[in-house]
């Protein structure tokens, strides 16, 4: 599986300058600053590129999951759905297609295993549980596969809002301590039962007027080989966030990168970012 940390190229949207251009000034300038490179996906409909586009599980190979996500199924809504298949024809890019429903902000990565939100059960029900994890398992070629609960609030059920992997072994997750103890229970115990340890990041969406914000959630940054881009947003926590990033990634360079506007539509860096190994 390559990880978000054997990335050296980066696709945007091509809508995301259209409808958020502000923002993406600022995060051009960052990327440039930090030397990446990146280009436009052509001809998109939304600006969340990482939930459409193909997952990358080597050098060659893409498997594209079916985007239908149940948040998107009024008639106003489907029009935003890009033709992801008519996008990897301009980019030369052949992916393996599978059937099983499944956003790409759902799939967070490291070389043998993912993590992703049990919410796919629900979008495969015609599919057996076992039979659904077996062939996640094959498509993805990992080994294990972590379902956590998804949180009830949250309509998109994206793992890419509450986990991230640090290494191996451990991974990040939001600070939950003001939601409720039977959420932080399950959750905590589905990453001890797959054998990982975890380390809270500052968490605070608290001040967002309406569920769907994401405003406040420090987790879902951009990570690519040699730079991390954190999003922050004018609040006390932006400091201790980044000086936490700073000792968990010694080695990489923290950049950050106010994200008010898109995060008040639902999603931060990793959902605007498709990021591959060229």
């Amino acid at each position: 599986m390559i990880t978000d940390q054997d990335s050296n190229f980066l696709y945007l949207a091509d809508t995301l300058p259209q409808l958020y251009p502000s923002f993406y000034k600022r995060f051009e300038q960052t990327l440039k600053d930090n030397q990446v490179n990146y280009a436009l996906l052509p001809e998109t409909k939304d600006v969340w590129a990482v939930d459409y586009m193909p997952i990358q599980v080597d050098d060659e190979r893409f498997v594209q999951f079916r985007y239908n996500p149940d948040y998107l199924q009024t008639v106003k809504l489907r029009k935003t759905i890009s033709d992801v298949y008519s996008i990897c024809d301009t980019l030369c890019i052949k992916p393996l297609k599978s059937t099983i429903v499944l956003d790409g902000g759902n799939v967070i990565r490291w070389k043998d295993r993912v993590i992703m939100c049990d919410k796919v059960f629900r979008e495969n029900p015609a599919m057996p549980e076992k039979t659904l994890i077996k062939e996640l398992r094959t498509l993805l070629e990992v080994d294990h596969i972590c379902f956590i609960p998804t949180d009830k609030a949250d309509k998109i059920g994206h793992a890419d809002g509450m986990v991230r992997f640090l290494d191996y072994r451990t991974v990040l997750i939001n600070d939950y301590s003001k939601e409720k103890s039977e959420f932080q229970l399950t959750f905590r115990m589905a990453l001890h039962n797959a054998g990982l340890d975890w380390i809270e990041v500052p968490y605070n969406p608290y001040r967002n007027k309406q569920n769907i914000q994401a405003n406040g959630i420090y987790i879902n940054y951009l990570q690519m080989d040699g730079c991390l881009v954190l999003p922050i947003f004018n609040q006390k926590e932006d400091e201790e966030a980044v000086k936490l990033f700073s000792q968990l990634f010694p080695k990489t360079r923290i950049s950050t990168v106010e994200s008010n506007e898109i995060a008040q539509e639902g999603g931060i860096l990793n959902c605007i970012t498709w990021n591959v190994k060229n």
